[in-house]
């Protein structure tokens, strides 16, 4: 029996209402105890004073790349960089090469997992629609046999009303939630960063923010129509968290997500034109990114999810037009959330962990997120105080592509376990 006990540090599992000084002991891979003084002379021991414990992060909307995009990023290097960025659990979306659209592709990304990453728990998430093109549904059976946890076509919306309506409903028969980009393509028409002042400023073509929000309540009312749940990603205006909380007011079915660069940039960012700005959807403004912290606290957004988007440096050294779209956030995650949220005073500790961990798994029903008893023995250790300056050539991403280079911010991961088996270690 293999037995790891955590010494000392401050435990946070919100899903257990714990915020305090324990020890926690895992067993065999699984949580076997939590505990103000636990006794096991026979367990490796961690000291953690002065650092916090918690459940490993959870994100349900990441790109690994691979299969077909593996010089942006491969399962091997991109869950070395989710470990290091405290994450246990990650799901990746079906923008692959070929497509994941099918069981075989869904299953490919789980062998690989199993035999050339980290040790972090890969959930791939298949497409809804084939080659994501939005004319035909995918086999979301067959990819659910296979081991997909969801289905979206990010990187894209669902084309048609008719399409995502076909899917609310077929995917509800697997008991897989759809995860929608929302965002009409005819009304971005080809804008590049948030249509504004500072899109003017600039002389970039800007995309409104109306392409957005209609496309967020486009999919909210078909799927409450129907009655079946979705899930809105990467949130970024005052109107769409709004609109989801409007929506859950009335009892719709609907959750939703923003990611950590939508609550510490906004389109200010883009005024040295530096192609690492560029994101899909675009960085907006104070209002908004302030919103989004609202809908956090309040409860109208409920979770954060990386959207971690390695790219080459040849797609990003370019000019602002032709640069791709994206911004590798596995390992600048924690630390931009907790500098923004909680040294800013807008959430707890306990309210960011929960955003980050128990949140998001019960979204998509993963079984981590928690330091239950009987749980996935899945932990991250924090130095909640530590100060460090973001530096991509320290990035275990292939995908050195990030606009917070040369910035500060506190809260260091310092060690990461998946089953009790350290997978990462600063």
């Amino acid at each position: 029996m293999s037995k790891l006990l955590v010494r000392g540090g401050r435990v946070i599992d919100p899903a257990n209402n714990l915020d305090g000084a324990c020890d926690l002991l895992i067993e065999d891979g699984l949580v076997a105890a939590v505990a103000e003084r636990i006794d096991a002379p026979d367990a490796q021991a961690v000291d953690a004073a002065g650092l916090l414990v918690l459940p490993g992060l959870v994100d349900i909307h990441c790109h690994l790349r691979e299969p077909g995009y593996e010089y942006k990023e491969d399962i091997a290097s991109g869950t070395r960089a989710a470990a290091a960025g405290g994450f246990t659990s990650v799901c990746c979306m079906a923008n692959t090469h070929p497509v994941n659209d099918c069981a075989a592709v869904t299953a490919f990304i789980r062998q690989q997992a199993g035999r050339v990453g980290s040790g972090v728990r890969v959930y791939p998430i298949g497409a809804v629609t084939k080659g994501l093109d939005g004319a035909e549904l995918a086999e979301i059976g067959e990819m659910k046999a296979a081991g997909a946890v969801a289905v979206s076509d990010d990187g894209r919306p669902v084309r048609s009303g008719r399409m995502l309506r076909l899917a609310l409903q077929y995917a509800d028969y697997f008991d897989l939630p759809v995860l929608c980009h929302s965002e009409d393509m005819d009304l971005v028409d080809g804008g590049v960063m948030n249509e504004g002042e500072m899109s003017t400023r600039l002389g970039l073509r800007g995309a409104t923010r109306a392409a957005e929000e209609a496309a967020v309540a486009r999919d909210i009312l078909i799927a409450e129509a129907l009655g079946k749940r979705v899930h809105i990603c990467h949130v970024s205006t005052q109107g769409s968290v709004q609109l989801i909380r409007d929506a859950k007011a009335r009892g719709a079915r609907v959750t939703a997500e923003t990611a950590p660069h939508y609550l510490a940039a906004t389109d200010a960012w883009v005024a040295q034109y530096d192609p690492n700005t560029r994101v899909n959807p675009p960085l907006r403004t104070e209002q908004d990114r302030l919103a989004c912290i609202a809908g956090l606290a309040d409860g109208a957004l409920d979770c954060i999810a990386t959207d971690h988007a390695p790219h080459h440096a040849d797609e990003k050294k370019v000019e602002y037009l032709l640069a791709a779209s994206g911004i590798s956030g596995f390992e600048t995650a924690f630390a931009l959330c907790w500098t923004h949220l909680v040294e800013a005073s807008y959430l707890t500790p306990g309210e960011l962990v929960r955003r980050m961990t128990c949140a998001p798994a019960a979204i998509l029903g993963l079984p981590g997120g928690t330091l239950s008893v009987g749980a996935p023995g899945d932990v991250v250790l924090i130095d909640p105080a530590k100060r460090w300056v973001v530096d991509p050539a320290r990035f275990q991403s292939k995908g050195k592509n990030t606009p917070f280079v040369g910035n500060t911010y506190t809260g260091c991961v310092r060690r990461t376990y998946v089953a009790g088996r350290p997978v990462w270690g600063d």
